[in-house]
């Protein structure tokens, strides 16, 4: 139920009840944000009110002795939800699923409607809120709404636990829960399905009203595990067939794969993996956290693909399904948590906490990529009552599984099983606990745009550097999760004064900072021969005069050759004396005595074993050359919900952003798209991004963008036609 929304804007008495007139409301799809927003310097009042949308939809025949759930992926923060004028009880919460049943309020002569009465205000009584928060939440039906048709006896989740995942006689254990009550004995199927081809099945005979039966998958024998390089997913199918001949059928994901956290570190699969991560908020410019499935996708694909990360932390609370789903397929590991930040609230606000942990596990213990649940609110005090309760839920619900809880000092009561700290000291606080995992550091002790001077921008890429340095240094720490992937909006009293955090190693349009390069740097050469500047070619940007350097740049290679103006300047190999843990630890150059008339070029080659395998040219003409216009992606679907990111850049001739360039864009759009964004655009750092959503028809788009001096640019998005809603 993605399309066909009215929205009303703020709520007006009276607008939930069927005959109400909708007819001028503005037609929208989901997710959808109350409000579109500037990337910046916006108030953060505007998203804060209580809006109205309703949903008219036709109940089909072939409904009728079935039962229905409408399901809610996720609403920014408490929805009143009524069908056909029936309110159910408000629903508190902005991260986690929640469903009504429908089945006896259904229409099948009439039109049926549903509405939804949403507060997007900060209510203290609901987590993350009751204090200060360094971030926003922002507002509207931001995931999917969709309608569940299933039997009256139906499987609502299947837990798949892995039995023995190293060893020839692999076994899944599985609980299976079931909704509603068999009217006499039923078949309990259980496929394990490899594409096509199914690798191991069971029946068993059930019958009553048990809340779940658990079910085994035995002697399954040689599968392919689940790891970083290859990340092979399995579908785990259920069928319940009734005595009555109706049936239900549950699809899951899984992987084969051994996680833990041991006193040697984190092992995958009996290996040991040191982690490297950063922590990721789930929000974007203009619309917050309202993107659809391909945009929540991208955001794992830069993780693992365009950074080489191999952990991710949803901070701080559970992210929406689609970048979970990514995550499995791509091979990033994943720390997620529930919703909060540094408050505890009253025993009500404590009691929807660890409801929150029920509905974070229940929803994603089938996902292979998560290995760790945080069951305790970032930053918070020790609460030992509080505490308790949220770890032995999850244990409850996952037996495999470990837990941590995100504190930021040393001397905590640890009831989770690993000790996970925020450390932003440097060096970093020795391991206290055999299990022991840092899950933030740098970030707001070094808050860096893109288009700061040299020596700050320089300076952020080594803090990064040294703390995974001291990180590799001993197996004590599992390793690192820095603060963070992105830049982000945030409240007024933090950030930098526009609403805005820059602590990210990305800008908040995921362009990469020069400290992005420091992570890309880390991966093998087989994967990517990496070879990137952590400054930028100047004279004279530098806080103290006189030279280029010291400053860092970021490969994999073994031996660069700088050239100045042609001429070789100088060598330099891996500066492992900074950085003597590193496997491939930063570059670091200090250029001095270059003639300064004219400024030239520098050029800088890598080698691997003798051999140049990567060329950079950083321009010395300080010359906006080129303007470039890149899209995420070019074909999309033409739903009214589907959108790409798309990348706007000046750059030098030799294709490096200009990190000073900051020229207003102007944008126009033909076809069935239509822009998320700013336009005029002007760029922040030399670059930035806005968002092509396509409209509900299928054809072809064009972007075109004009630079004031540098000309016009076109590009081309093929919009193919979408599956119809069947209500």
């Amino acid at each position: 139920m993605s399309r066909d929304w009215r929205f009303g804007g703020k709520a007006q008495k009276g607008f939930e009840a069927p005959g109400f007139d909708d007819s001028k409301w503005a037609k929208i799809t989901l997710p959808h944000a109350n409000v579109s927003l500037p990337w910046h310097s916006f108030d953060e009042q505007d998203f804060q009110f209580v809006s109205a949308y309703r949903r008219h939809f036709k109940a089909l025949p072939e409904w009728k002795g079935k039962r229905v759930f409408v399901d809610f992926a996720g609403a920014m923060t408490a929805a009143k939800v009524t069908v056909n004028g029936h309110a159910f009880q408000e629903y508190k919460g902005g991260y986690t699923p929640f469903s009504f049943e429908v089945t006896e309020l259904l229409k099948y002569d009439a039109e049926n409607v549903l509405a939804v009465e949403l507060d997007s205000t900060e209510r203290k009584e609901i987590p993350p809120f009751g204090d200060n928060i360094d971030y926003l939440t922002f507002g509207g039906i931001y995931r999917d709404v969709s309608l569940r048709v299933v039997a009256k006896a139906f499987v609502e989740n299947v837990r798949v636990t892995q039995v023995r995942p190293l060893e020839d006689s692999r076994a899944l254990a599985l609980r299976c829960y079931l909704n509603g009550t068999l009217s006499g004995p039923a078949s309990l199927s259980v496929e394990l399905q490899d594409g096509s081809k199914v690798v191991k099945s069971t029946t068993a005979t059930i019958e009553g009203a048990a809340e779940h039966y658990d079910v085994s998958l035995d002697g399954i024998g040689a599968v392919q595990l689940w790891d970083l390089k290859n990340p092979k997913l399995y579908k785990v199918v259920v069928k319940l067939t009734a005595k009555d001949g109706s049936r239900d059928e549950y699809t899951t994901r899984i992987g084969f794969r051994e996680a833990q956290f041991t006193p040697g570190g984190f092992m995958l699969n009996g290996q040991h993996v040191k982690l490297r991560g950063l922590n990721r908020h789930q929000t974007f410019p203009y619309l917050g956290g309202a993107m659809p499935e391909r945009v929540q996708r991208r955001d794992a694909w830069i993780l693992r693909k365009e950074l080489h990360l191999n952990l991710v932390r949803t901070s701080h609370y559970p992210q929406s399904n689609a970048f979970l789903d990514a995550c499995d397929e791509l091979g990033l590991l994943v720390l997620e948590e529930i919703p909060g930040w540094q408050h505890i609230g009253d025993l009500a606000w404590q009691d929807l906490a660890v409801r929150n942990v029920g509905e974070m596990v229940r929803r994603d213990w089938n996902h292979p990529s998560i290995i760790l649940w945080g069951v305790r609110i970032n930053e918070s005090r020790d609460n030992h009552d509080f505490y308790t309760r949220t770890n032995k839920l999850a244990h409850e619900l996952d037996e495999v599984r470990q837990t941590g809880g995100i504190r930021d000092f040393a001397e905590s009561e640890l009831l989770e099983d690993v000790f996970t700290r925020n450390d932003f000291g440097f060096p970093l606080t020795a391991p206290n606990h055999p299990l022991y995992l840092n899950t933030e550091f740098n970030g707001h002790m070094f808050s860096t745009k893109r288009f700061d001077n040299v020596s700050r921008v320089a300076e952020h890429v080594v803090r990064h550097a040294r703390v995974h340095d001291q990180l590799a240094s001993s197996d004590g720490y599992a390793g690192g999760i820095a603060w963070c992937a992105f830049d982000y909006n945030t409240h007024r009293n933090f950030g930098s004064g526009d609403h805005i955090c820059y602590h990210g190693v990305s800008d908040i349009f995921r362009i990469p900072k020069p400290a992005a390069y420091f992570y890309k740097s880390q991966c093998e050469p087989e994967e990517e021969i990496v070879l990137e500047a952590g400054f930028f070619w100047s004279s004279g940007d530098k806080s103290e005069a006189g030279g280029v350097g010291p400053v860092p740049i970021l490969s994999n290679c073994d031996h660069l050759k700088l050239y100045y103006d042609g001429k070789l300047s100088q060598e330099l190999d891996p500066d492992r004396k900074q950085f003597p843990h590193l496997k491939y630890p930063p570059f670091t150059a200090n250029i001095s005595g270059l003639p300064l008339n004219p400024w030239g070029d520098l050029k800088i080659e890598g080698y691997i074993q003798g051999k140049l395998v990567k060329t950079l040219i950083l321009s010395g003409a300080g010359k906006d050359v080129d303007l470039k216009v890149l899209p995420d992606d070019t074909e999309l679907i033409g739903d009214g919900r589907d959108a790409t990111r798309v990348v706007l850049m000046v750059t030098d001739e030799f294709g490096n952003i200009k990190p000073f360039a900051s020229a207003a864009i102007t944008l126009s759009i033909s076809g069935p798209g239509e822009i998320v964004g700013e336009n005029p655009f002007s760029l922040a750092g030399g670059a930035g991004a806005l968002w092509i959503k396509t409209r509900e028809s299928s054809g072809s788009i064009r972007l075109t963008a004009r630079h004031p001096y540098l000309g016009t640019r076109h590009i081309n998005l093929v919009v193919k036609p979408a599956a119809p809603e069947l209500v």
